[in-house]
């Protein structure tokens, strides 16, 4: 049960960052096109040619400014997403020494550390880099759309929800379950 609301969350998350690449890609292309299109133009003025009043003089401004910001969220998000798959690096050579009770001991200390982590500096870190930057404008954005810098940084409590859900769910798992082993290559652990 825990397990496939696991899986149904990371996909949800998976299709999120899917069309997030796809925007950011988009983006990037955009930007690329009107830079070397205002080039182009100015290429053209100097030499007395007059180009065509719907062609871009330049990059848009708020191109670089989207692609930093959906950097930002599509590597937050992305590192939750390999959390709750268990595709994270794991180096469990020593750890698979140790008798089953020890490593599932283990296991538990590493996602307890792992939960104080998420939520130190994910939820309360990141609300407070999130409060203290709602009164900063972005830039390029922040005067057209009204966008804060706050919005921005909203990734990383975002992500630490997230990674809190897949830890805690993770415990539950380890204490509930009866399996014998309990660390594998399929846990994102080294052999």
């Amino acid at each position: 049960m825990l397990k496939k609301s696991r899986v149904a969350l990371c996909r949800l998350l998976e299709a999120a960052l899917i069309i997030a690449v796809l925007v950011l890609v988009l983006d990037v292309l955009w930007g690329v096109i009107t830079r070397w299109s205002g080039t182009f133009v100015v290429w053209l003025s100097g030499r007395g040619v007059e180009a065509w009043n719907f062609m871009p003089r330049g990059q848009n401004e708020f191109s670089e400014e989207i692609a930093r910001f959906l950097l930002i969220w599509i590597s937050l998000l992305g590192g939750a997403v390999a959390f709750g798959e268990k595709a994270h690096l794991g180096v469990d050579y020593f750890v698979g020494k140790f008798d089953v009770a020890a490593q599932k001991l283990i296991s538990i200390v590493g996602q307890v550390i792992v939960l104080i982590f998420a939520i130190s500096i994910f939820i309360v870190g990141g609300i407070d880099i999130v409060i203290n930057n709602m009164q900063q404008t972005a830039p390029a954005l922040g005067p057209q759309i009204g966008l804060q810098m706050g919005h921005v940084y909203l990734a990383l409590p975002v992500a630490g929800v997230f990674m809190i859900i897949f830890t805690v769910e993770r415990i539950l798992e380890l204490v509930l379950s009866k399996e014998e082993p309990v660390l594998s290559s399929e846990e994102g652990g080294l052999d």
